[in-house]
Protein backbone atom coordinates (compact mmCIF):
# COMPACT_ATOMS: atom_id res chain seq x y z
CA UNK A 1 0.00 0.00 0.00
CA UNK A 2 1.01 3.65 -0.50
CA UNK A 3 1.19 5.49 2.81
CA UNK A 4 3.08 8.13 4.75
CA UNK A 5 6.21 6.89 6.50
CA UNK A 6 9.38 8.43 7.89
CA UNK A 7 12.62 8.79 5.94
CA UNK A 8 16.01 9.11 7.66
CA UNK A 9 18.89 10.98 6.04
CA UNK A 10 21.97 9.19 7.37
CA UNK A 11 24.28 12.01 6.26
CA UNK A 12 22.47 14.45 8.56
CA UNK A 13 22.12 11.96 11.45
CA UNK A 14 24.55 12.69 14.29
CA UNK A 15 23.81 9.47 16.15
CA UNK A 16 22.31 11.11 19.25
CA UNK A 17 19.53 8.50 19.49
CA UNK A 18 16.81 11.04 20.29
CA UNK A 19 14.52 9.74 17.55
CA UNK A 20 14.82 6.14 18.76
CA UNK A 21 13.91 7.25 22.27
CA UNK A 22 10.96 9.29 20.98
CA UNK A 23 9.55 6.48 18.84
CA UNK A 24 6.96 4.81 21.08
CA UNK A 25 6.47 1.98 18.59
CA UNK A 26 10.11 0.83 18.51
CA UNK A 27 10.39 1.32 14.75
CA UNK A 28 13.75 3.12 14.93
CA UNK A 29 17.03 1.63 16.10
CA UNK A 30 20.68 2.67 16.16
CA UNK A 31 22.95 0.78 13.76
CA UNK A 32 26.61 1.70 13.38
CA UNK A 33 26.05 4.98 15.18
CA UNK A 34 23.20 6.04 12.85
CA UNK A 35 19.42 5.97 13.20
CA UNK A 36 17.68 3.40 11.02
CA UNK A 37 14.03 2.48 10.37
CA UNK A 38 14.15 -1.13 11.56
CA UNK A 39 10.54 -2.16 10.95
CA UNK A 40 8.33 -0.36 8.44
CA UNK A 41 5.22 -2.03 9.86
CA UNK A 42 6.06 -0.52 13.29
CA UNK A 43 6.04 3.05 11.92
CA UNK A 44 2.60 4.63 12.39
CA UNK A 45 3.47 7.68 10.29
CA UNK A 46 2.56 10.15 13.05
CA UNK A 47 6.12 11.45 13.37
CA UNK A 48 6.76 11.68 17.11
CA UNK A 49 10.43 11.31 16.18
CA UNK A 50 10.54 14.43 13.97
CA UNK A 51 10.64 17.17 16.65
CA UNK A 52 13.14 15.11 18.68
CA UNK A 53 15.74 15.17 15.88
CA UNK A 54 18.18 18.08 16.44
CA UNK A 55 19.63 17.95 12.90
CA UNK A 56 16.48 17.65 10.78
CA UNK A 57 17.54 14.23 9.52
CA UNK A 58 13.98 12.84 9.61
CA UNK A 59 11.23 13.74 7.14
CA UNK A 60 8.01 12.17 5.82
CA UNK A 61 7.62 10.50 2.46
CA UNK A 62 4.76 8.70 0.75
CA UNK A 63 5.73 5.35 -0.77
CA UNK A 64 4.93 1.67 -0.93
CA UNK A 65 5.18 0.24 2.57
CA UNK A 66 3.52 -2.42 4.72
CA UNK A 67 0.53 -1.26 6.75
CA UNK A 68 1.12 -0.21 10.34
CA UNK A 69 0.71 -3.30 12.54
CA UNK A 70 -0.46 -2.16 15.97
CA UNK A 71 -0.80 -5.74 17.26
CA UNK A 72 2.83 -6.52 16.37
CA UNK A 73 3.99 -3.32 18.08
CA UNK A 74 2.15 -4.20 21.30
CA UNK A 75 3.42 -7.77 21.23
CA UNK A 76 6.99 -6.49 20.81
CA UNK A 77 6.57 -4.09 23.72
CA UNK A 78 5.25 -6.88 25.91
CA UNK A 79 8.13 -9.16 24.96
CA UNK A 80 10.72 -6.47 25.69
CA UNK A 81 9.08 -5.68 29.02
CA UNK A 82 9.00 -9.29 30.17
CA UNK A 83 12.61 -9.84 29.09
CA UNK A 84 13.98 -6.84 31.00
CA UNK A 85 16.98 -8.14 32.96
CA UNK A 86 17.08 -7.84 36.73
CA UNK A 87 20.10 -6.16 38.30
CA UNK A 88 21.92 -7.61 41.30
CA UNK A 89 21.47 -5.57 44.45
CA UNK A 90 22.11 -6.16 48.12
CA UNK A 91 23.11 -9.42 49.78
CA UNK A 92 24.16 -12.53 47.79
CA UNK A 93 21.14 -14.44 46.61
CA UNK A 94 18.87 -11.39 46.37
CA UNK A 95 17.81 -9.89 43.05
CA UNK A 96 15.84 -6.74 42.30
CA UNK A 97 15.00 -4.54 39.36
CA UNK A 98 17.57 -1.84 38.70
CA UNK A 99 16.57 1.51 40.13
CA UNK A 100 15.55 3.94 37.40
CA UNK A 101 16.75 7.52 37.37
CA UNK A 102 14.55 10.60 37.19
CA UNK A 103 15.50 11.68 33.66
CA UNK A 104 12.34 12.28 31.64
CA UNK A 105 13.64 13.19 28.15
CA UNK A 106 16.47 12.61 25.69
CA UNK A 107 18.83 14.04 24.52
CA UNK A 108 20.12 16.13 27.43
CA UNK A 109 23.21 17.80 25.95
CA UNK A 110 22.54 21.49 25.28
CA UNK A 111 24.19 21.19 21.87
CA UNK A 112 21.86 18.33 20.84
CA UNK A 113 18.41 19.23 22.18
CA UNK A 114 15.90 20.76 19.76
CA UNK A 115 14.93 24.38 20.44
CA UNK A 116 11.24 23.43 20.49
CA UNK A 117 9.71 20.19 21.77
CA UNK A 118 6.49 19.12 23.46
CA UNK A 119 8.32 18.25 26.67
CA UNK A 120 9.41 21.88 27.10
CA UNK A 121 5.83 23.18 27.36
CA UNK A 122 4.94 23.93 30.98
CA UNK A 123 8.34 22.62 32.09
CA UNK A 124 10.54 23.50 35.01
CA UNK A 125 13.93 23.61 33.32
CA UNK A 126 17.16 22.36 34.89
CA UNK A 127 20.36 23.57 33.24
CA UNK A 128 23.38 21.93 34.85
CA UNK A 129 27.12 21.80 34.41
CA UNK A 130 27.79 18.14 33.71
CA UNK A 131 30.28 17.75 36.59
CA UNK A 132 27.57 18.52 39.14
CA UNK A 133 25.91 15.13 38.72
CA UNK A 134 29.17 13.45 39.70
CA UNK A 135 29.94 15.77 42.60
CA UNK A 136 26.49 15.64 44.23
CA UNK A 137 25.46 12.08 45.07
CA UNK A 138 21.66 12.45 45.11
CA UNK A 139 21.54 14.59 41.98
CA UNK A 140 18.61 12.76 40.35
CA UNK A 141 16.24 13.09 43.29
CA UNK A 142 17.36 16.55 44.37
CA UNK A 143 17.56 18.29 41.01
CA UNK A 144 16.39 16.20 38.01
CA UNK A 145 13.12 14.89 39.46
CA UNK A 146 10.16 16.70 37.92
CA UNK A 147 12.30 18.79 35.58
CA UNK A 148 13.45 18.82 31.97
CA UNK A 149 17.24 18.54 32.07
CA UNK A 150 19.92 20.17 29.93
CA UNK A 151 23.62 19.69 30.59
CA UNK A 152 26.86 21.13 29.27
CA UNK A 153 30.41 22.17 30.13
CA UNK A 154 31.17 25.84 29.46
CA UNK A 155 34.90 25.15 29.48
CA UNK A 156 35.04 22.17 27.12
CA UNK A 157 32.07 22.75 24.79
CA UNK A 158 32.69 24.99 21.82
CA UNK A 159 30.59 28.13 21.39
CA UNK A 160 28.20 30.02 23.60
CA UNK A 161 25.01 28.45 24.99
CA UNK A 162 23.10 31.69 25.45
CA UNK A 163 21.66 31.94 21.93
CA UNK A 164 20.19 28.42 21.97
CA UNK A 165 18.90 28.72 25.52
CA UNK A 166 17.27 32.02 24.56
CA UNK A 167 15.41 30.23 21.76
CA UNK A 168 14.31 27.41 24.06
CA UNK A 169 12.90 29.85 26.62
CA UNK A 170 11.33 32.11 23.99
CA UNK A 171 9.70 29.36 21.91
CA UNK A 172 8.31 27.26 24.77
CA UNK A 173 6.21 27.75 27.88
CA UNK A 174 9.01 27.42 30.45
CA UNK A 175 7.73 27.88 34.03
CA UNK A 176 11.06 28.21 35.83
CA UNK A 177 14.79 27.71 35.37
CA UNK A 178 17.22 26.19 37.86
CA UNK A 179 20.95 26.42 37.16
CA UNK A 180 23.27 23.99 38.95
CA UNK A 181 26.98 24.76 38.67
CA UNK A 182 30.23 23.85 40.36
CA UNK A 183 32.07 26.30 42.62
CA UNK A 184 35.05 26.44 40.22
CA UNK A 185 35.42 29.70 38.24
CA UNK A 186 35.03 28.14 34.78
CA UNK A 187 31.50 27.04 35.71
CA UNK A 188 30.46 30.67 35.87
CA UNK A 189 30.08 30.52 32.11
CA UNK A 190 26.92 28.40 32.28
CA UNK A 191 25.36 30.68 34.90
CA UNK A 192 26.17 33.76 32.83
CA UNK A 193 24.80 32.20 29.63
CA UNK A 194 21.49 31.25 31.26
CA UNK A 195 21.00 34.64 32.88
CA UNK A 196 21.75 36.37 29.59
CA UNK A 197 19.36 34.03 27.74
CA UNK A 198 16.55 34.62 30.24
CA UNK A 199 16.93 38.38 29.82
CA UNK A 200 17.13 38.18 26.02
CA UNK A 201 14.00 36.00 25.83
CA UNK A 202 11.90 38.84 27.26
CA UNK A 203 10.11 36.45 29.61
CA UNK A 204 9.73 36.85 33.35
CA UNK A 205 10.16 33.59 35.26
CA UNK A 206 11.79 32.35 38.46
CA UNK A 207 15.52 31.69 37.99
CA UNK A 208 17.52 29.96 40.73
CA UNK A 209 21.25 29.23 40.84
CA UNK A 210 22.63 26.40 43.00
CA UNK A 211 26.38 26.01 43.53
CA UNK A 212 27.97 22.64 44.36
CA UNK A 213 31.35 22.35 46.08
CA UNK A 214 34.06 20.03 44.79
CA UNK A 215 33.46 17.77 47.82
CA UNK A 216 29.75 17.45 47.02
CA UNK A 217 28.08 20.02 49.27
CA UNK A 218 25.43 22.57 48.31
CA UNK A 219 26.98 25.98 48.92
CA UNK A 220 24.18 28.24 47.77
Amino acid sequence: MIRKIIKINEEKCNGCGACAAACHEGAIGMVGGKAKLMREDYCDGLGDCLPACPTGAITFEEREAPAYDHAAVMANKQANSSNEPAAFSGCPGSMSKSIKGQLSQWPVQIKLVPVKADYFDGADLLIAADCTAYAYGDFHNKFIKGKITLIGCPKLDQGDYSEKITQIIALNDIKSVTVVRMEVPCCGGIEFAVKRAAEASGKDMPLKVVTISTDGRILA
